[in-house]
């Protein structure tokens, strides 16, 4: 600890020195793109030092912002705390950056793809299904769904003429489905309005192809085409909140822009493929969210964050009576708006981990779903399940599924509105054999929906299982899971967007995770069957 000791003192003298209130109106947006990247240059180069409250300004706005909303984002104070104050400084984190990632960066597959490949086009290609693939996902998941889908579509013309059943399909268990409908969809215009070629920079990616947002368009333009636009994913959040002390709310449209900002400042105009995967990189790998590796990170000299851990843990050894929050801004001039609020104080156990802040989430909403495996047992060729389409929109769009019906959480009327459903895809059913089975023989204390025991079988069953609790990005789905098992009756389909699949066939067909779920415990709840 002791050769520390210097470099502590040196920041507890800067602590002591008193804080400076810069105030500066914001300069008039420029119209043209270029404008704008030179004076978020301008802007950002201020000196360093405590932080301090100043008018900063934002180079890029959300598209639809109206110009109400604009003058807010502009007059907001950010202080030049949360900036970089030079180009020698971008140098340094640019350089730094690229030399751990040249050394430590992992050996994935859409890169050895990307980095491998002549044709641009195909070069964009292999990145935009990485990426696509890459949201909300992670690279472990990933990996395996990548390679057969460039296995099977090496091209954006096999895309293209793929059909939708088969891109669900493979994307089947990735979820997020709309993610790879879109993908198509993009590939599609590729192909039949663009001539094949895909557009080469961030802001036609974005307005021509359905599904790229910012981010996507941003991460295809620059590592397929080399254009320097910056990517701001939920990596490169992390690392730019902690390098520069950002605790604002990070999703709201000042802190968001500031990020696109940083983003842009920082990219490296020589190599911005491998500086933006280098950004994402570390966030993955070293900056993480829990237990950041900061004694290996190639930038934490620059790290604010850092520098702060170091502030706090001077001040408790120092054992001082009062405390300086150098998270605070002149209160003349109004809290920063890049700092974290005061009703979020600095938690010590945390570390570096107080950034970024976390986004408080609306709970996802609740529905309940009486659900049903409806079985030929004897059908001719083996086993079959009754399996119908949902929509071509909204949740799930273009899978399928069991039959099912929204129900009450109260259960009140499952049976008859789920019979109901049934017979609209299968025909009549023998509803009124059909019998709710009780109590089973016990083996291991199991009762009812255990079925654990030996039972004599009904010639139809409907039975209660035990419910599945599958959650989406914004639902929270409960399934009760219902089986009805024929003997002898087999029903006729009469509607169209449904189909009866072997075993076998359903665990390639494209279904989701929920819907596997349900199969998994329908085979292990049935009568005489104890998994």
């Amino acid at each position: 600890m002791t050769p520390r000791v210097p470099r502590l003192s040196s920041l507890w003298a800067i602590m002591k020195k008193p804080q400076a209130a810069v105030g500066r109106r914001c300069r008039k947006q420029a119209s043209s793109l270029a404008g704008r990247e030179k004076h978020a240059l301008s802007s950002n180069q201020a000196p360093d030092g405590p932080c301090t409250a100043r008018a900063g300004t934002i180079p890029e706005f959300p598209a639809g912002l109206a110009k109400g909303q604009e003058k807010v984002v502009l007059q907001a104070p950010v202080s030049p705390y949360h900036l970089f104050r030079d180009t020698a400084e971008i140098t340094v984190f640019r350089e730094s950056l690229l030399s751990w990632y040249d050394q430590e960066k992992r050996d994935l597959p859409w890169r050895r793809q990307a980095e491998g490949e002549v044709d641009l086009d195909r070069r964009a290609y292999a990145v935009w299904v990485s990426e696509v693939m890459l949201q909300q996902t992670q690279v472990a998941t990933v990996i395996n769904y990548y390679t057969r889908w460039m296995q099977k579509w090496p091209t954006l013309q096999d895309l293209a003429s793929a059909s939708l059943e088969e891109v669900n399909q493979l994307w089947a268990g990735l979820g997020y489905y709309s993610r790879g409908r879109r993908l198509q969809e993009g590939a599609r215009k590729v192909v039949e309005e663009l001539g094949g070629h895909v557009p080469h920079t961030a802001e036609t990616l974005q307005r021509l192809l359905p599904g790229v947002g910012r981010y996507t368009a941003g991460a295809i333009a620059s590592i397929a085409f080399g254009q320097a636009t910056g990517v701001v994913d939920g990596n490169v959040v992390r690392v730019l909140c902690r390098v520069r002390a950002i605790g604002a709310d990070p999703s709201s449209t000042l802190v968001s822009q500031q990020l696109w900002s940083l983003a842009q400042q920082l990219v490296d105009p020589a190599r911005p493929g491998d500086f933006n995967q280098a950004a994402m990189e570390l966030g993955a790998t070293v900056c993480t969210p829990q237990r950041p590796l900061c004694s290996q990170c190639p930038v934490q000299s620059l790290c604010r964050a850092r520098q702060k851990v170091e502030r706090e843990q001077l001040l408790a050894s120092q054992s001082l009576l009062g405390r300086l929050d150098v998270e605070e801004c002149a209160p003349n001039i109004g809290q920063c708006q890049l700092c974290a609020p005061p009703t979020e104080p600095w938690d010590q156990t945390l570390g570096v981990a107080n950034f970024p802040r976390k986004v408080s989430r609306r709970p996802p909403r609740e529905e309940c779903s009486a659900i049903c495996v409806l079985e030929q047992p004897r059908a001719l060729g083996g086993a079959q399940v009754l399996l119908v389409q949902r929509p071509n929109s909204g949740l799930l769009a273009g899978l399928w599924e069991f039959p099912s019906v929204t129900v009450e959480p109260s259960g009140q009327c499952q049976r008859k509105a789920l019979l109901q459903e049934l017979q609209s895809w299968a025909g009549p059913l023998p509803a009124t054999r059909l019998q709710h089975l009780g109590q089973v023989t016990e083996h291991g204390g199991v009762r009812d929906d255990g079925f654990c025991g030996h039972i004599r079988r009904p010639i139809s069953a409907l039975w209660p299982s035990p419910q599945v609790v599958h959650t989406f990005s914004h639902i929270k789905l409960t399934y009760q899971v219902y089986g009805l098992a024929l003997e002898r009756q087999t029903p006729v389909t009469t509607q169209s967007g449904a189909r009866w699949l072997t075993r076998e066939e359903f665990h390639t067909a494209a279904v989701s995770t929920a819907m596997k779920k349900v199969f998994r415990m329908y085979e292990g709840q049935q009568p005489g069957t104890c998994k």
